[in-house]
């Protein structure tokens, strides 16, 4: 398969997670199927600039915001489809087959797909959150960022795009998506579970609901920051 896959990675000190998360991405260098990783930054001051390009990925600098990052990425990208993978998030030996397949089929070029939610820590309480992500994103049609997007450049661009929100990007572009048009790929992204650790799982579970309540209720995502923390 000719290179056609643009992946945009935004970072501000991941510089811990991102070797990681770019090594599960070498398999799809090496067969050929991507056209160029774009990591957008927004201030790093732990070489993660520095570890982006000696990978040999394309490294530009954005605002803070995961919204306004993931734009500026997109905005830059030449590949026929775009991957939005967060920096503390790596794929799975052979995420790059089953993306392939789904690249290829020709009516998938109006609909996007995410990867299985698996967190690196073995306690129960991350498998019981990964069935929550997993009843989430195909019962509701709300994948989150740390699951991936794979998408279409057209499409993406004809959706209007990442917005420059503070919070909800990923929740705000998948509703324009639609439930329907979403497909899970049977493919795991491994998350960093360390912010589940430190403050308990349940504890931050229950922040994240009410953050994507406060958002269906229409209150600005800048107020709901300042809940998210």
């Amino acid at each position: 398969m000719r290179p056609v896959l643009s992946i945009i990675i935004p970072t501000w000190n991941a510089g811990l997670s991102l070797p990681l998360t770019l090594r599960s991405l070498e398999e799809a260098r090496a067969c050929g199927l991507l056209r160029e990783v774009i990591v957008v930054d927004a201030g790093s001051r732990d070489g993660s600039t520095a570890i982006a390009q000696a990978w040999g990925a394309q490294v530009i600098h954005a605002a803070p915001g995961r919204g306004t990052q993931l734009a500026a990425g997109a905005a830059l990208a030449r590949g026929e489809w775009l991957l939005f993978l967060h920096a503390d998030t790596r794929l799975a030996s052979g995420w790059e087959e089953m993306a392939g397949r789904f690249m290829r089929a020709p009516s998938n070029r109006e609909r996007a797909a995410y990867f299985a939610l698996r967190f690196d820590d073995p306690a129960p309480a991350a498998r019981r959150l990964e069935r929550v992500a997993a009843w989430r994103a195909r019962r509701l049609g709300l994948p989150y960022g740390d699951q991936g997007l794979l998408i279409a450049a057209p499409f993406y661009h004809r959706l209007g795009g990442f917005f420059s929100l503070p919070l909800m990007e990923d929740v705000d572009l998948v509703r324009r998506i639609g439930r329907r048009r979403l497909e899970p790929l049977p493919a795991i992204a491994l998350t960093d579970a360390v912010r589940y650790r430190r403050e308990g799982y349940g504890r931050r579970m229950v922040r994240n609901l009410a953050c994507l309540t406060l958002y269906f209720l229409r209150i600005p995502p800048r107020l709901i920051l300042r809940l998210y923390g």
